[in-house]
């Protein structure tokens, strides 16, 4: 068996840090000695290491005060692989690994369209970096394709010389209602659901413009799962459309699945998404979905196959899509096959093949 180190900046809620728990719980099932470094051991995740994994806290603030600590750490524990997620971390952990000497196999991967992610002012010093330091790492991941020719393009490099493998996701064996959860929909005919942090990406405030619209006989609220700075904002929305009585707001939620069980239709109005998680786990909730035209959606819903698509920022088309959609019967088993396929056993074990290749 192998020691594998896994590198975040913190215990966050969003998705990089939750295929990172969902990775290392996988490695340590199968029988791996692995530690989870961290910047700090601070975020909504921070009770949801699993057994068995040992949690290593850097104690650094910053990005850039963190190769020293790598370095001693790669140093002292000599892990066989390292695997480093978002950049600018993973630069980092490329020359940590360079410097340490310690044979550590360097594994990188990004979970975003980093063009999307960063203003255009820091597209240059992306591109330079990746250029400089991603072809000294032993293997590269992106989640999607149009997410790999998105960076290849920023850093002038190869497509070829990333791999392309979905976000591993841990799915329950089956999906059970909650009795809290289905008391917070109260009296409505038709339940919306989007899961994801309240941030100007994600766009929530279009979803609840789209709410607004809906004709007021499908008796539909939205329910947004979620923590972040546009609560207040998004409140203040619905109070002005007309709908802070449709609106549901239950905040983070470590376990999410009682939510998707409890849902009519998944609804994602995400300006940018290089894979998305949530869609994946709509899928396998076999819900009816609607979502913006984004990298992820394009990839995950094989261009509509699997759910309605509608232009990004559009809440008449976002609102129609809705209100077709509600009261739909889409085949539950084949989503939920699609949703394994993309991000079941197949996903953690091509990270597998890369950090251990040869097999241990």
């Amino acid at each position: 068996m192998a020691r594998i180190a896994f590198l975040i900046p913190n215990l966050a809620g969003g998705g990089a840090e939750r295929v990172a728990l969902t990775l290392v719980g996988a490695l340590a099932d199968r029988g791996h000695e692995v530690d989870l470094l961290v910047m700090e051991p601070a975020g909504e995740l921070a009770g949801q290491v699993p057994a068995g994994v040992k949690l290593v806290d850097l104690h650094v603030k910053r990005t850039r005060k963190v190769l020293w600590p790598l370095i001693c750490y790669l140093r002292k524990r000599r892990p066989d692989a390292l695997q480093v997620s978002m950049w600018p971390l993973t630069t980092v952990g490329i020359l940590a690994t360079r410097l340490a000497r310690s044979g550590t196999r360097c594994v990188v991967s990004d979970h975003a369209v980093l063009s999307d992610h960063y203003a255009r002012s820091k597209h240059a010093l992306l591109g330079a970096s990746v250029r400089l330091f991603y072809p000294l790492a032993n293997a590269r991941v992106g989640v999607s394709t149009g997410a790999v020719e998105d960076l290849a393009r920023l850093a002038r490099l190869d497509p070829s010389m990333f791999t392309v493998i979905a976000n591993p996701i841990s799915f329950p064996r089956k999906l059970q209602r909650r009795a809290d959860v289905e008391a917070m929909w109260g009296d409505c005919k038709s339940r919306i659901l989007t899961v994801g942090q309240l941030k100007p990406e994600k766009d929530q405030a279009l979803l609840i413009r789209a709410v607004a619209r809906l004709p007021q006989s499908l008796g539909a609220k939205l329910m947004i799962v979620g923590e972040g700075n546009l609560r207040d904002e998004l409140l203040a929305l619905a109070r002005q459309e007309g709908v802070e009585d449709r609106l549901i707001l239950p905040g983070y939620a470590a376990d999410v699945w009682p939510f998707y069980a409890s849902a009519d239709l998944f609804a994602l109005s995400s300006r940018e998404e290089s894979f998305g998680n949530v869609l994946v786990e709509a899928l396998y909730a076999g819900l009816p979905i609607v979502s913006t035209a984004t990298i992820g959606a394009t990839s995950v819903l094989e261009s509509g196959k699997w759910g309605r698509i509608v232009p990004k920022g559009d809440v008449e088309a976002l609102a129609v899509g809705l209100e077709q959609e509600l009261g739909s019967d889409p085949d539950r088993q084949s989503r939920r096959k699609r949703a394994q396929r993309l991000s079941g056993e197949a996903a953690v074990g091509a990270y597998v093949s890369l950090l251990v290749p040869d097999g241990r």
